[in-house]
Parts: structure tokens; sequence; C-alpha cells
């Protein structure tokens, strides 16, 4: 399709084509994508029971200005096409290609809708940021389904609703005003912002910055032309009229009650009787200002009693453990009795921290990537209290799991 009825058809392709994102970058990262541990607990954390293989097929649907030439870049095995609807941000895909000779990679223009197009089925889909843009979601999450191997898996994220109050308060605003998206009109929207008053609800949803109030990135959260968000059972109903189903949080510890600080009220008991999906939606609530969901989902029909990751039988032994790489062990300022505090850096939450002992530390410090949890805890006593430990890593997005031995 031409990129000039592309832009007639649907704003988002115009809006996109004049506001790249997220802002172009001219070198990618070639530190963490070059270590295979950290290729192996990516690849873990989606499939946790399946072996290692570097050489996946997968799409990055609406790959923007760089994410598709940064997962080409880090996994050199894997063959990756990346889409989008915008032509600036697959121009600067193609300059990413170009520089650091990503053989790897296809890009093509081509709406998330028309993914068949490809003529190709994936074992990774990607689409982060994209599905709530469409003017049927629904739509494109089917495409995506429809080239989706059986066994794949897609890794997405979409808006949520409660953290972007206040970026849904300033969209109005700038609609009331009339604001457009050329770029004096950006920068006056800048100005003006820069005197909001601190206590706006719009701070909430950026941590309390005021950095994301320029540019592009001022204009794809407050003048795009078309978005919406999910709660928790608004993300299950979406994904279940789909076909699909979730196997996991990317990030689950904001999700879990035994994560929070809330397990030390009395309401910690009243949630933990609570279904599975019952205590997300609460946590969703109790937290107030989650501002998207990212999920990793299956095929409906992907047997739900198969495997994953559990600790009520012996075969978490065989697990081999393997750190996330943005996790952080911290041994200053720490809390009474600890030896150190485990804090993974893409949480947002700052209760999410596990503080450990002198023995769970040794334990920490042994896993290696390689071992499983028996060959760790061999000699070390008190069984029953490493089970716990290793349970609690996972609990808090510490490591993943190989458990492809089991």
């Amino acid at each position: 399709m031409k990129t000039e009825l592309l832009e007639t058809i649907d704003p988002v392709c115009e809006f996109y084509t004049k506001h790249p994102f997220p802002p172009p970058v001219e070198n990618l990262d070639r530190g963490m994508s070059q270590d295979e541990n950290v290729r192996r607990a990516e690849y873990h954390l989606l499939w946790p029971s399946k072996e290692y293989r570097a050489d996946q097929d997968v799409l990055v649907a609406g790959c923007g200005t760089s994410q598709a030439a940064s997962f080409a870049l880090g996994h050199p095995a894997a063959s990756v096409v990346g889409l989008d609807v915008s032509p600036t941000c697959l121009e600067h895909h193609q300059k990413l290609k170009r520089k650091y000779n990503l053989t790897n990679l296809k890009v093509r223009q081509l709406p998330v809708e028309n993914v068949d197009d490809l003529d190709q089925a994936f074992d990774v889909i990607v689409c982060t940021g994209v599905l709530h843009h469409l003017a049927d979601p629904d739509a494109g999450l089917r495409a995506l389904r429809s080239v989706l191997k059986p066994d794949g898996v897609m890794y997405l994220l979409v808006y949520a609703p409660y953290g972007r109050a206040g970026i849904y308060v300033l969209q109005e605003y700038c609609r009331i005003l009339g604001i457009g998206t050329s770029k004096q009109e950006v920068s006056d929207l800048a100005a003006a912002l820069q005197v909001l008053p601190q206590h706006h609800p719009l701070f909430a949803a950026q941590g309390g910055s005021r950095e994301f109030l320029y540019g592009d990135v001022l204009a794809d959260a407050l003048l795009n032309p078309r978005e919406r968000s999910y709660s928790v059972p608004q993300l299950f109903d979406f994904l279940e009229r789909n076909d699909l189903r979730l196997a996991r949080w990317y990030s689950q510890a904001p999700y879990l009650p035994q994560c929070s600080s809330i397990a030390a009220t009395p309401h910690a008991r009243k949630l933990s009787e609570l279904p599975e999906r019952e205590q997300y939606a609460a946590m969703e609530l109790w937290r107030g200002v989650m501002n998207n969901h990212s999920v990793v989902v299956q095929r409906s029909e992907v047997n739900n009693d198969g495997p994953r990751v559990r600790f009520d039988n012996e075969d978490y032994l065989r697990y081999v453990p393997i750190r996330l790489p943005w996790t952080t062990c911290v041994k200053e300022r720490l809390p009474p009795g600890a030896a150190a505090v485990l804090i993974n850096k893409t949480h947002q939450f700052p209760d999410l921290f596990l503080a450990i002992d002198t023995f769970e530390q040794k334990m920490f410090d042994a896993i290696d990537g390689r071992r499983s949890i028996s060959e760790i805890i061999e000699g070390k006593g008190n069984p029953s209290r490493a089970r716990s430990f290793f349970e609690k890593l996972w609990w808090y997005d510490q490591v993943v799991f190989d458990a492809s031995k089991v």
C-alpha cells in the first residue's frame, strides 16, 4: 500500500510519519545484547520449559524507529521482520540496518491488520505500544494471532487506564484549546506545561518527572489522534475473545499481593483467597498508577495444564535459574538483618524489593545460568528454605528458569 494512501486512510500513520517515535537514535547498545546469558534469560522468560534456541523467526509489529534493529543486533541468529505504517520510522531502521550490517533484518511498511501479507509465521511476535492506537485493536490482534506459530508467543504492551488519568486530563485540555501538532504548537504546549502545578495528576503517570515535556515525546503522549487503554479485566477479555490466553505478566511482581507492602496488612489473607485473575485486578486498583500492562500470551488452545514454573513438587530442583539482566544487588542502606537487597530496575513501585540474608546471598551469588537449583544448594542444608528463596526470586522478577530438563 502506498504511503499516500496509508496516510489518507489512517491519521495515526500521518501522525507517526511527522512525529516518529521513539526519538530516533544513531547508535544501538552493543553491550548487554552480546551476552549469551541475556539472550537465554529473555528466551526462558517466554518459554521456561523449552530448550533454548537462537534461530527464531521474530516479528516486531509497529517497530518504531529502532526496536526491530535493536532486536536484530542483539539476536544475530534470529530472522527479524519489522513492520510499521510510518515511512519515517522505517527510514531510520534502514540507516541502522546499513550501519550495523543487519543482514538478519527486513523491514516493511505495512499495517498490523495486513500482517498476513508477509506470508510467514513467527515464533515470537513483539507488539508494544501499538494495538491501543489501532482503529480496531481486535482486528489487529486477530491478524497477529494468524501469523503466530502454534507454539509461539506474543509479547504485548497496552496502555492501562488508572495510571494515565493525568494524561487523559491534559489530552482533554489540548482538545478544548484545539492544539495541533505543528512544531510551534508543540513548543507552546511544552512551555505551558513547564508551569503546570507539581500536584497535577499528569506527574503521577511520569513518576514526578517533567523530562518528557518536549518534542515528539510530548506529542505522542498528549496529541496522538487515537488511543484506548485496558484495565486488567478488560485485558483478559481482549485476549480471550481473540483466542489467546495469558502465559505470564512480563514483570509479574507488581500484580502479586505477596510481593507488595500490602502483604503486611489485614487484607493479605483476603487477597490470597481470591482467584488469580481477581488478585491481579485488585492489585491494579490498589497500586492505582499502573500506566501500561506488559504480557506474554499464547494461543488459547495451548494446554492450560502444560509445563509452567511451580514449586509444589521436587521438579523445581532441576530448574536452572538465570538472572534477569535488569536486576541488581544493593549492599548499602540495608534494612535490619539483611545482607543485601535485590531490586529489579524496571519495576515502577518502590515496595518491590527483596531483602536477603547471608544464607540467601550465598545461593544468589552461586547462580551462573548453568547450574541447577539442586547443584546450587548441594551441601548448604535446609532445602525447604532454599525452595522458598528460589520461589521468591521468581515472584520478584529476579530470575527466570530453564525448566527444559524437567
